[in-house]
C-alpha cells in the first residue's frame, strides 16, 4: 500500500509512480499498480511487488485501458477498482469504429520508428508527430537501416525538416550502442514508446533495450524487399522493464493512421504557417487567394515549402473530418 503522507516505495517510483497520481489517491481505497499489458480478454499489471495477472469481473471492457495505466487494485482479490486521470494518452480512431484505439498511457517520449528506404513517408510521420504532439509526450524519430541506405543523411535531414527542434537519431536496433543513443529519453521512473510500421525495427529495439536474462524476448520479422513493409510481429501493447532503468511500450504496426482530435498537435508541428497566420490582412484567411496573406507570401519567397503547406492543409481536412462533433438536445451542434 502506499500511504499519501508518507514515503512511496522505491519501487513505484521507479515504474514511474509521481505527485501526479499519488494526489488522486487520498481517502481511495486500493493498491496503486501500472498496466502491463492488455488484450482482448486479458490483462497483467506490475507493481511494488512485482507482476501478476489481474482477475477481470465479466463486464470489463479491456478497450478502456492502455498499458502504461495507473489503477487501483484490490491486493487480496487482484481485482480491479478504479483507474487514476492519465497524464498523458496516445490514442487513435481506427476507421469504422466510434471510440479511439488506446496505444499507451502515461508515455514521457515517443520513438517514432522509420527506415531509410521505401518505409520513409512525410506524411505518415507528420502524422505520428500530430499524435505525439497533441498527447502532450516529447516525440523522437529514430531512423533504421542507414547502412542500406546510399545516402542516410538525406533522410535525416528531411526528418529534421518536420518539426522544430524535432530529435532525430540513426541507429541500429541491433547494435548495444543504441541503448546510449537514446540514453536521454530513459532512465528510472521514465516510460517511452516505439511505434511505426511493421519491420522497421521495433521489436528488436525493444529487445536490446531489455537486455539479455529479461524473459521472453519480443518476436521479429523481416521485410518484404520490394515495398519495405513488414509483418505484423508485435500483437498486444505491453510494458517491457529497460535494463538501464525505465519501461518501453512496443505498439503493434500501424500501416493507417488517421488524424482526428489533434488540432493542437497540428498546430505545433506546422509551427511556421501557425505563427505566420496572425499576419493575414483577413483574420478568417485560408492562406488559399485572399489577397494581404502572409503564407503565400512566405511560399513566394521561398521561406516556407508549398508541398508543406498542402500537407498541412490535407492534415486540417483529415482532422475536421474524423473528429467527433459534441452534439446536444436534438442533435444541434454544440460551438
Amino acid at each position: 500500500m502506499v500511504d499519501p503522507e508518507g514515503a512511496t516505495p522505491e519501487a513505484l517510483v521507479a515504474l514511474g509512480w509521481t505527485a501526479y497520481f499519488a494526489e488522486q489517491i487520498a481517502n481511495r481505497p486500493g493498491e496503486p499498480v501500472r498496466i502491463a499489458m492488455v488484450h482482448r480478454s486479458r490483462m497483467s499489471a506490475i507493481g511494488a511487488h512485482g507482476p501478476f495477472k489481474l482477475v477481470l469481473a465479466h463486464h470489463t471492457n479491456t478497450g478502456d485501458y492502455a498499458v502504461g495505466d495507473w489503477v487501483l487494485v484490490d491486493s487480496a482479490a487482484r481485482t480491479l477498482l478504479s483507474r487514476l486521470e492519465r497524464q498523458t494518452l496516445l490514442a487513435r480512431r481506427v476507421e469504422g469504429s466510434k471510440a479511439p484505439q488506446l496505444a499507451a498511457a502515461n508515455v514521457d517520449t515517443l520513438f517514432i520508428v522509420t527506415s531509410c528506404n521505401a518505409d520513409f513517408n512525410v506524411g505518415r510521420l507528420e502524422r505520428y508527430l500530430a499524435l505525439a504532439n497533441q498527447a502532450g509526450t516529447e516525440p523522437v524519430i529514430l531512423l533504421t537501416k542507414a547502412d542500406t541506405a546510399a545516402d542516410a543523411e538525406t533522410y535525416r535531414v528531411q526528418a529534421e525538416a518536420l518539426q522544430r527542434d524535432l530529435p532525430v537519431v540513426v541507429l541500429n536496433p541491433r547494435e548495444t550502442a543504441s541503448v546510449a543513443a537514446l540514453a536521454p529519453w530513459c532512465g528510472p521512473g521514465r516510460t517511452v514508446a516505439l511505434v511505426g510500421s511493421s519491420g522497421v525495427g521495433k521489436s528488436t529495439l525493444v529487445n536490446t533495450l531489455v537486455g539479455e536474462g529479461a524473459g521472453e524476448p519480443q518476436l521479429t520479422g523481416g521485410i518484404r524487399e520490394h515495398d519495405a513493409k513488414g509483418r505484423h510481429t508485435t500483437t498486444a501493447r505491453s510494458l517491457h522493464a529497460i535494463a538501464g532503468g525505465g519501461w518501453v511500450i512496443d505498439t503493434p504496426g500501424m500501416r493507417t493512421l488517421h488524424v482526428s482530435d489533434a488540432s493542437e498537435g497540428i498546430d505545433t508541428l506546422f509551427a511556421e504557417i501557425t505563427e505566420l497566420a496572425p499576419l493575414c490582412r483577413f483574420r478568417d484567411c485560408t492562406h488559399a487567394h485572399e489577397p494581404g496573406c502572409a503564407v503565400q507570401a512566405a511560399v513566394a519567397e521561398g521561406r516556407l515549402d508549398s508541398e508543406r503547406l498542402s500537407r498541412w492543409r490535407k492534415l486540417l481536412d483529415e482532422n475536421r473530418v474524423n473528429t467527433p462533433v459534441a452534439t446536444g438536445p436534438r442533435g444541434n451542434k454544440k460551438r
